[in-house]
């Protein structure tokens, strides 16, 4: 029998939910809170949880690669008493299976809940029929669940042959994770070739990446074999792809479509079977918006997405990856192994990582440089500029116990969070007041103009306490 879990505030909308779930002969399980809810999500077994938004202790969208991360991994159906296209995306991003309005039918409901056990139902069976391998995933440090969600994406890229598109910031490892779709694929005997489009000269990059012919320009002394060439039976890494030349962006449209490649000076083609990984730091979407890069080519680059997170967005791998660079640091430079105090790993925690994973281990290297002799790392080994701000961002988030400007402390602006709740509750409560009145009590009247379901109607009449329709 399948488990379901709701974690919602909302007294009559869980009762709502359970008795659909009841009906369908699964088993319901509430919780009111983030923290009630993750604790309910971790200690038991789930196969898909209903999800609200607004909950007392925090946002739903943020407890939900938590939940994704217990032992179960449940699917995740988020639920909310109001429209957000970037909540909406927000929580497709982050893995969630549907985001569905309170207000929605139950035929709707029903709907999701179904085809999201039907979904995991297959990818059980389907796990369990197929041999299991461990991900190659060399110098990819970390568990996160940030982290996880990307290393299955590698897995389910690698059993393919579908281009892959790879997008995070500066540091965050792209060129790693496009060796681990190599690696794990079954062309990992080929080459992987790198193509740093930074890097190419625009006078020569058609002759690099197809290659030319003997004296099909000045100085072809000899023929050479071209990038694109040399990935046959491999894979062809094209690293920040967005510097591309707009000239060359249609000749390798035609390449990425045909699997052929003409020399410069070549009057025929030449076969070349690779897999494309294209990965980027740039916005291409703003780049076709702006006539920098073709649409179409886009298109095709962007056929499985893996998108890394910021290092900022996964501190809890902060202390693996310091275990992991300090020992290879250490054996590199002949240094006897080294410690380090839970202030040093707190300040690396504490701060933002503009230059990701790359700036970090070049950081940790310097602070081994700084400290060769010592056996333990202190924050007194970290560079002065990391911190200078960390140490300012703590005085900066304390909260004010004196006098500040002529003002007290209690006079100053609410948290935003706090702020937007409290306005938003006020206009909901009026906008129901004034649907009462216009309404003229009847509650059939009431649900065509507002458009709210009867359930849900009911259900925001008693969070703001006004007396029910008769």
């Amino acid at each position: 029998m399948p488990n379901i879990l709701i974690i919602d505030d909302d007294d009559l909308m869980c009762a709502t939910l359970t008795r659909l779930v009841k009906r369908m002969d699964h088993a319901a399980v509430s919780a009111s809170s983030c923290a009630e809810g993750l604790a309910t999500a971790t200690a038991g077994v789930f196969d898909v949880v209903f999800l609200d938004v607004r909950l007392p202790d925090g946002n739903g969208l943020d407890l939900l690669p938590k939940i994704e991360a217990t032992p179960s991994a449940p699917e995740v159906i988020i639920m909310t008493g109001f429209g957000d296209p970037n909540g909406a995306e927000l929580a497709i991003k982050s893995g969630a299976w549907d985001y569905i309005e309170k207000s929605s039918s139950t035929k709707e409901i029903t709907l999701s809940l179904e085809r999201a056990l039907q979904y995991r139902q297959e990818k059980t069976a389907v796990s369990e029929n197929r041999k299991i391998s461990a991900l190659k995933r060399d110098r990819i440090i970390g568990n996160s669940p940030q982290l996880n969600a990307c290393l299955d994406l590698v897995a389910q890229a690698a059993g393919s042959d579908i281009n892959v598109f790879i997008t995070g910031e500066t540091g965050t490892g792209k060129e790693l994770f496009a060796r681990a779709v190599h690696e794990n694929s079954h062309r990992a005997r080929g080459n992987f070739i790198v193509v740093d489009c930074t890097a190419l000269p625009e006078t020569l990059v058609e002759s690099l990446l197809f290659g030319h012919e003997k004296g099909s320009f000045t100085g072809a002394e000899k023929a050479r074999e071209g990038l694109v060439r040399q990935a046959h039976g491999g894979t062809l890494f094209l690293d920040e792809v967005g510097e591309l030349p707009l000239t060359l962006q249609k000749s390798f449209l035609r390449v990425l479509q045909e699997r052929c490649v003409r020399p410069l000076g070549s009057t025929r083609e030449i076969e070349s079977d690779f897999r494309l990984v294209a990965a980027t730091n740039r916005d291409l979407d703003k780049m076709v918006r702006e006539g920098l890069f073709r649409e179409d080519l886009l298109y095709r680059l962007r056929s499985y997405l893996i998108e890394l997170p910021p290092l900022r967005q996964r501190v809890e791998d902060i202390g693996i990856l310091t275990r992991f660079h300090v020992d290879q640091f250490c054996e590199r430079y002949s240094l006897a192994p080294k410690g380090f105090s839970p202030e040093f790993l707190e300040m690396l925690k504490a701060y933002s990582w503009p230059g990701n994973v790359r700036e970090f281990v070049h950081t940790l290297e310097r602070a081994l440089s700084s400290a060769r002799f010592d056996p333990t790392l202190f924050p007194k080994h970290l560079p002065t500029h990391l911190r200078v701000q960390v140490t300012r961002a703590a005085v900066e988030q304390e909260p004010a116990d004196t006098m500040t400007n002529g003002k007290a402390s209690g006079q100053s602006l609410p948290n935003l969070h706090d702020y937007r709740e409290s306005v938003y509750n006020e206009a909901e409560k009026q906008y129901l007041q004034d649907l009462l009145s216009l309404s003229e009590q009847k509650i059939s009247k009431a649900c065509r103009i507002s458009g709210l379901s009867q359930s849900r109607l009911y259900a925001l009449l008693k969070k703001h306490d006004i007396s029910r329709l008769q």
